[in-house]
Formats: structure tokens, sequence, C-alpha cells
């Protein structure tokens, strides 16, 4: 997790995210950096943008609390767990054809183990 934190705190602070930089915060905080782990962070939020993955990760608690637990809400639930076993599924096959690439399985997954 203390790499993906590093990499807000170059967001934050308007830095380059890339491996000097993560390496940097990370060594700064007395980690063991792993340089495979930083590579595989950098690599997985190259096309990332992180102020809109906050923004829309902010959002979904509150629309869920918004809603008080009503029926609807319930239904919109189960719409939204629909939605995203299909997303799920279609992730899955990609998933697939990168693995046929041999692209080593890194990214953010393989960050946490």
């Amino acid at each position: 997790m203390e790499y993906v934190y590093a990499a807000l705190i170059l967001n934050e602070t308007g830095e380059e995210i890339n491996e000097d930089n993560v390496s940097g915060v990370l060594e700064a905080a007395g980690v063991d950096v792993e340089e495979s782990r930083v590579k595989a962070l950098v690599a997985a939020l190259e096309d990332v943008d992180i102020e809109e993955a906050i923004e829309t990760a902010a959002a979904a608690p509150a629309a869920g609390a918004a809603a008080g637990g009503s029926a609807d809400a319930d239904e919109s639930a189960d719409e939204a767990d629909d939605d995203n076993e299909d997303e799920a599924e279609a992730a899955d096959e990609a998933d697939d054809d990168d693995e046929d690439e041999g692209d080593g399985g890194e990214g953010l997954g393989e960050l946490f183990g």
C-alpha cells in the first residue's frame, strides 16, 4: 500500500510519477524498496488520470449512503452488481489475451501479492 501512497503524494505535489521519484519517496519513508513493484506501479499508472480516479472513488460511497438503504437502492445495487459482473467477464477475457502475449502478469494486482 505504501507504493500507492507514494504515487498519491507525488500526484498531490505535482511531481512526475516515475521510478526515481516513487523510489525516492519510499526510501525517505524508510521503506525497503522493491524495484519490480515500483516498475509495476509506474507502468500501471501510465495512462491513468489519478484525479479522475479519486473523484470517482470518492463519489461511489456517497451515492450509496444518500440512498439510505431503501428498496430502490437495493435494486440499483443488484443492477450495478450485474453490470460489474459483465465488466469483470470482459476484463477476464482481456486478461487472457494479455497472458498470451507474455506480459509477466505485472500490474497493480501484482503489487499486493
